[in-house]
């Protein structure tokens, strides 16, 4: 299977024409964004709302600029959850453009791509407008997960724009097979530990 997860114009459609790429809308299919969830500490939970309270204040002085959402939301969770340390590995991939068109002006943004150990992909979609949500990264997610090298484990995803953030999950085997989690916004009570508590979650299925 040999997917191009750079190209910039990618959608579902491509993905289910290529490959078969099939919604599973049983949600006993991607159960690990709902069971044995990790406890949220005390302290986790306070370092939480310190993020919920950044973003938030961000937003009372626009426009929030591009790069700020990773800064300021994904990589504080990222290093909470210790993803920055053994045995976990984090690489890069090249951005990608995305372009929208809003009352004649054209609008654009970024798709940025972080993979933890192979088997959890990050995606954040920033923009200087809250024009673009997660389903913009949707796409992309899934056709970098398809190009996983480890094609006999299940792999997963989160999109995130820092306000929303929603979780996939891509089984690839004689139809590639994928499920998304409920969508959750950082405004929404408890929401932004829930997301945390799925990272974690995810990260222990791909070191154990």
């Amino acid at each position: 299977m040999t997917v191009t997860p750079q190209a910039k114009n990618i959608t579902l459609r491509d993905l289910i024409d290529r490959f078969g790429l099939h919604l599973v809308r049983d949600e006993q299919f991607f159960r690990e964004w709902q069971d044995d969830l990790p406890t949220v500490t005390e302290t986790e939970q306070r370092s939480l709302d310190r993020v919920v309270d950044g973003f938030l204040n961000l937003l009372n002085y626009p426009p929030l600029l591009e790069g700020v959402v990773r800064m300021a939301v994904l990589d504080p969770l990222l290093f909470l959850g210790g993803f920055y340390l053994p045995p976990f590995h984090i690489r890069s991939e090249p951005s990608v453009e995305i372009v929208a068109e809003d009352e004649g002006v054209k609008i654009t943004g970024n798709i940025d791509a972080l993979v933890l150990n192979n088997q959890l992909w990050v995606l954040v979609v920033e923009s200087k407008r809250a024009s673009f949500s997660v389903e913009e990264g949707l796409p992309q997610i899934l056709s970098y997960m398809l190009a996983n090298p480890n094609p006999e484990k299940p792999c997963f995803g989160l999109i995130t724009t820092g306000g929303s953030f929603m979780f996939v999950k891509l089984v690839r085997e004689s139809q590639p097979s994928y499920a998304t989690s409920k969508l959750f916004g950082i405004r929404n009570p408890g929401d932004l530990a829930v997301v945390f508590s799925i990272l974690k979650r995810l990260g222990q299925l791909n070191v154990y």
